[in-house]
């Protein structure tokens, strides 16, 4: 098999890349990365110096692809489906990649912030940083909620980039700081998400991992 993809199960971002495969149906091996064993973090180190998940190693072209918006971008170059995830339109494309960029950077990073707070030891926790995160994560929250005010099922006409990336940011999202009752659209946008199919699979997958996610 051509393609190959280092990542975990938990990982949100690994997330935004298997819908992306799953979408198109693209054939590929899916290695689970254990960055507590030495061994596995050494060998993987070797294919994301950074040490980030997941990583797509493609064979048949030589390619090691690390970032994820990058590996969609690869896949849509060089394993085109039924889904094209950045459109050909350079106007559209410009759109559906500031809402990849959107839920990147303003849901998936104050969502981690306080994730990974959870995690340190008490003499470690960063209380002003995590409040910081949770008023970042608020107003991201409520500027997409404005957004899907104007009806739109996907965030730029078609399912896309930006949905794939949506999914991982706004599922962890709602866990840390819940939807209901503050963001409705919000809460319908991840819904009609969950209903892919794609998802579903990413979150059986997951399932048996969900035990290990902190909770508040």
């Amino acid at each position: 098999m051509s393609l190959t993809l280092h990542a975990h199960p938990l990982a949100s971002f690994c997330w935004k890349v298997l819908i992306g495969l799953y979408e198109n149906a693209i054939p590929f091996e899916n290695v689970l990365v254990d960055l507590g064993d030495p061994t596995a973090r050494e060998a993987f180190l070797k294919l994301s110096p950074m040490g980030k998940m997941p990583a797509l190693r493609d064979d048949a072209r030589g390619e090691t692809v690390i970032e994820t918006t990058i590996i969609l971008d690869y896949l849509d170059a060089h394993y085109l489906g039924r889904v094209r995830f950045t459109p050909a339109n350079l106007d559209f494309a410009w759109r559906m990649r500031f809402w990849d960029r959107f839920f990147d950077n303003y849901v998936q990073t104050p969502m981690q912030k306080i994730v990974a707070d959870r995690l340190r030891p008490p003499e470690a926790k960063d209380g002003f940083g995590v409040d910081e995160a949770y008023g970042q994560l608020a107003q991201a929250c409520d500027h997409l909620e404005s957004v899907l005010a104007d009806g739109r099922s996907w965030m730029c006409g078609d399912f896309g980039l930006a949905d794939c990336a949506a999914f991982p940011a706004l599922f962890y999202a709602d866990k840390v700081q819940p939807f209901e009752g503050r963001w409705r659209l919000c809460g319908e946008y991840l819904q009609r998400l969950k209903d892919r199919p794609s998802v579903q699979r990413v979150l059986t997958e997951a399932e048996p991992f969900f035990k290990f996610f902190p909770e508040g």
